[in-house]
């Protein structure tokens, strides 16, 4: 039997979200839109993902209103509704790091206004502030891996803001 796609029995709000960002590939889109991939084809390139489950995932984010797709360019970005995902993709990141990241994190998340790293819950400590996903900058980490030659992977080498395109 397969399973269902909706938690439609459960009245709960985490299952209301799991609905929105629960299908596999999903969270990885999204953090590459976060990371300021936008046009479809290098999305593709960089996820190893077919062509139909992206186009779908993309359909869906827009559906649910965290991407918005301007046609005139053929690019995604991140909705005000999108960025709120912002603390959670980092919280799901830090997780990852400390258990399955030996080498350690392969990113590093920064305020870009002060420079300071990011605390577990996407705050700067510095500042006392939870900056928003545009004024955060990302860092090729210690466990950062460069085998990948493909063009995003190459561009998130270097350190930049959340959000901003890649070139």
């Amino acid at each position: 039997m397969a399973l269902g796609r909706d938690y439609a029995d459960q009245d709960c709000s985490l299952a209301r979200a799991l609905e929105v960002v629960g299908e596999r590939w999903t969270l990885l889109v999204l953090r590459d839109c976060f990371f300021g991939v936008r046009r479809f084809t290098d999305l593709l390139t960089h996820l190893d993902i077919s062509r139909a489950v992206l186009a779908t995932r993309l359909a869906d984010l827009v559906a649910a209103g965290v991407l918005e797709r301007d046609e005139e360019r053929h690019e995604y970005r991140v909705t005000e509704k999108g960025a709120d995902l912002w603390p959670v993709l980092y919280a799901l990141a830090r997780w990852g790091d400390r258990h399955h990241s030996p080498a350690g994190p392969r990113r590093r998340f920064v305020h870009a206004a002060c420079g300071t790293p990011l605390d577990e819950v996407a705050g700067c400590p510095a500042c006392g502030v939870r900056p928003a996903p545009a004024d955060v900058e990302v860092h090729p980490g210690p466990g950062a891996s460069h085998r990948r030659v493909d063009p995003v992977s190459v561009a998130l080498r270097a350190p930049h803001r959340l959000l901003t395109p890649v070139p």
